[in-house]
């Protein structure tokens, strides 16, 4: 039997054998206090059981596939974490909520039965007190990264800045750290079974800053966002200030504004791409013109000449060389060589 500390409270034995309730899509750290919900049928057994004592200690252990609904030993990872039971709510039959607090790390030496609930034979693997300069530098490192992700996730509250400050164990910082990034399972079971402090540090040290490089890159977008959602309010507000100084002055466009229908008629009309954007160059230019000038008639003009070209409408073609021939007489008096290249042109 073993002794390993919560969170700086008294000594908390750890049996040679414990209890173990799979846990799902979550790994528990020491130190660390969460929430759970129980419902399968060996971990309500668990909990029953585990109630009954005093000072329950039980063996945490997180699924390798969280798809499986009975897992059995080999299921499981063999790495894990002790914990007390600080809390039970009974939600409603078979249905627990369960607060937990994580003590310490033990490694599985062997499995010991499977009825009525999976138990093993556990060795418990305290983290060492030793330090010296390099870790002093990886902790202060630490520290320092997480307290800059602190300032720039809204969602947590600025006091977890003090709160890394408190911890002084570098293990303990470690742990405290990984229990509240967004990782992988897979990536949080790897710090977890990392028993070397300055090994586990440094890899803490290579997901907070990850960590911070993703928050800094959306700050940046968001920060972009804004500005991109101002210009536009920006230009909204001065668009409208600037149609009702022409209202006051009588230079709105014939039928109170019909400029818009022009963007609409573009999109409509299905210009190929060159012509299109031709046209919409020439109605950004007609929005800024004054009524009353030469070019604003001319370009008003133009613009309507384009959207009303039939781009998108087709009809078959009938050749016949006796009728293209005769309607080129019937319509023009002479010009004989044009017509005669035109029908070579339509053979």
């Amino acid at each position: 039997m073993s002794k390993a500390k919560a969170g700086g409270d008294q000594p908390v034995e750890i049996p040679d054998v414990l209890p173990v309730l799979p846990l799902r899509n979550s790994v528990l750290f020491p130190g660390s206090i969460i929430p759970i919900d129980v419902g399968r049928r060996k971990s309500v057994r668990l909990v029953e059981d585990a109630i009954a004592k005093e000072r329950p200690v039980i063996g945490i252990l997180t699924q390798r596939d969280a798809r499986t609904e009975d897992p059995s030993s080999s299921d499981l990872y063999t790495v894990g974490c002790a914990a007390r039971i600080l809390k039970v709510i009974k939600l409603a039959k078979d249905n627990f909520s369960v607060i937990l607090q994580g003590v310490s790390r033990f490694d599985v030496t062997g499995f010991d039965g499977n009825e009525p609930f999976l138990s093993a034979k556990v060795r418990a693997v305290p983290d060492p007190t030793t330090s010296d300069v390099e870790l002093d530098a990886l902790v202060m490192n630490l520290k320092d990264i997480a307290k800059r992700v602190v300032k720039l996730m809204d969602a947590v509250p600025k006091e977890a800045g003090a709160l890394v400050d408190s911890v002084t164990e570098p293990g303990h910082l470690a742990d405290l750290i990984t229990s509240n990034l967004e990782l992988e399972v897979a990536e949080k079971q790897d710090i977890l079974e990392t028993f070397d402090i300055k090994t586990r540090t440094r890899k803490v040290l290579q997901f907070l800053s990850r960590q911070l490089e993703v928050l800094k890159v959306r700050e940046r977008i968001n920060t972009q966002v804004q500005e991109e959602m101002g210009r536009n309010q920006r230009e909204y507000v001065l668009r409208q200030q600037l149609k009702a100084i022409k209202e006051e002055l009588g230079e709105l466009d014939d039928g109170g504004g019909d400029l818009d229908e022009f963007g609409e008629k573009i999109a409509k009309a299905k210009m190929p791409e060159e012509a299109e954007k031709t046209a919409k160059k020439q109605f950004e230019r007609l929005k800024g013109m004054q009524p009353s000038s030469a070019e604003y008639t001319v370009t008003r003009t133009y613009l309507e000449w384009l959207v009303e070209l039939p781009w998108s409408i087709s009809t078959e073609d009938h050749i016949e060389l006796a009728e293209v021939r005769r309607c080129l007489d019937e319509d023009h008096y002479g010009l004989d060589k044009v017509k005669k290249r035109i029908v070579e042109y339509m053979a």
